[in-house]
């Protein structure tokens, strides 16, 4: 079996729901990163296999298959395919998942995978009467969160949990205070803060040109937030104690892209190599506890590796909420020092089918700044389910 090797990434910033980006199409977000990948690795356009980008949406500008549009806007050759895969939040980390198997299969040399969201630009969306002529039916927004929702699932007692109260929920079964859930908040922000000032962030982040202006810097991280101010804010589910919007990651906009290819191709074209791809797995679990996801996926991922996770030096763990961050950690007994040590998504931001991308893309800055000979990076996924993957340095 053929190796798969990243070989770079790069993603743009952050902005938050109705911020910098607003204006920007998220086909022309998946563009720009795919245009900057190509440029910074130096790889031939035409010598791409596919294009495998997430996104969660796929209901606005995104519709129809954003990876084929993107690549199109981006200027590869026509004769470059795309396709559009959805697993939700961890959407983009299965893009580069499914490209390294294809890498790996012998199917493909050179996959530029990615995600992309804007969840400011998601539409409202209004069904079709069932009958001619008939009334408008019911209208949904698209942002986030279930939509005309089966009947068979809704009977189903928590199936349909909103996000927030799959986050109260975890918080509730695994016995995390609101003072834990803020407290990681505040890590969150603390660490990302001081990443972005130690310029962590600024070998990763393509500039993105909007009509009010050159957008740079992530949006979401706050250097003046304290305890105290998010000890204030009040719960957001009703009947519960411990999610708020200080605590849990936000609605934004972004994009991320990362270039995997296989040995032979890394020789041939000259590439340098950031990573090896070791694995990757997705697992399922009981929608309600959907932050609990990473357990079960890093579990099967550590089995069927063969490794354990003593080895890894650095984990990069998407902060839906607080509450299942910590949960996680708890269960696997996570170091805190190695997890989300240049923040994460509480205070980055979350744009649901690009974050997955967008953490492995971080992921490698840290691996080539601290050393990191194993890496994993992770992530919970709406309706039950976890996805894992696993880097090794080279």
């Amino acid at each position: 079996m053929a190796e798969a090797f990243v070989v770079g990434g790069v993603r743009t910033p952050i902005g938050r729901y109705g911020g910098a980006l607003a204006q920007v199409r998220p086909d022309d977000l998946a563009a720009l990163v795919i245009r900057e990948l190509v440029a910074r690795t130096g790889v031939d356009p035409s010598a791409i296999d596919d294009v495998i980008f997430g996104d969660a949406n796929q209901a606005g500008e995104d519709n129809r298959n954003v990876a084929r549009m993107a690549g199109l806007l981006a200027g590869l050759p026509v004769t470059v395919p795309g396709i559009t895969v959805n697993r939700l939040c961890a959407s983009g980390l299965s893009a580069v998942h499914l490209a390294a198997s294809m890498v790996k299969a012998g199917e493909a040399d050179l996959v530029i995978a990615g995600g992309v969201e804007s969840m400011t630009r998601a539409p409202w969306v209004l069904a079709k009467p069932e009958k001619a002529f008939g009334k408008p039916g019911e209208i949904v927004d698209t942002s986030i969160g279930w939509r005309f929702v089966n009947p068979k699932l809704a009977a189903r007692d928590k199936y349909t949990f909103s996000m927030p109260e799959t986050g109260e929920e975890v918080g509730v079964h695994e016995g995390i205070s609101r003072e834990d859930a803020d407290a990681f908040a505040l890590r969150s922000h603390q660490r990302a803060v001081a990443a972005a000032t130690a310029g962590h962030f600024d070998d990763e982040i393509v500039a993105v040109d909007t009509p009010t202006g050159v957008f740079a810097v992530d949006e979401g991280p706050r250097a003046n937030t304290t305890m105290e101010i998010l000890a204030g804010l009040r719960p957001v589910v009703k009947g519960g104690t411990l999610v708020t919007a200080g605590n849990a990651s936000s609605l934004n906009d972004g994009a991320a892209a990362i270039l995997v290819a296989s040995d032979e191709a890394i020789s041939r074209f000259g590439l340098t190599p950031r990573a090896r791809v070791i694995g990757g797995a997705s697992a399922g679990i009981s929608p309600e506890v959907m932050g609990l996801g990473p357990v079960p996926a890093i579990q099967k991922l550590m089995n069927r590796t063969g490794l354990h996770l003593d080895r890894f030096d650095a984990i990069e763990l998407n902060e839906a909420f607080a509450t299942q961050a910590l949960g996680v950690m708890r269960r696997l007994n996570l170091r805190d020092d190695i997890v989300n040590a240049d923040g994460g998504a509480i205070a980055l931001g979350h744009p649901l089918g690009a974050s997955g991308t967008r953490i492995l893309v971080t992921l490698l800055g840290r691996m080539q700044r601290e050393g990191a000979r194993h890496a994993l990076a992770s992530m919970c996924v709406g309706v039950g389910q976890g996805a894992a993957l696993a880097l090794e340095g080279v």
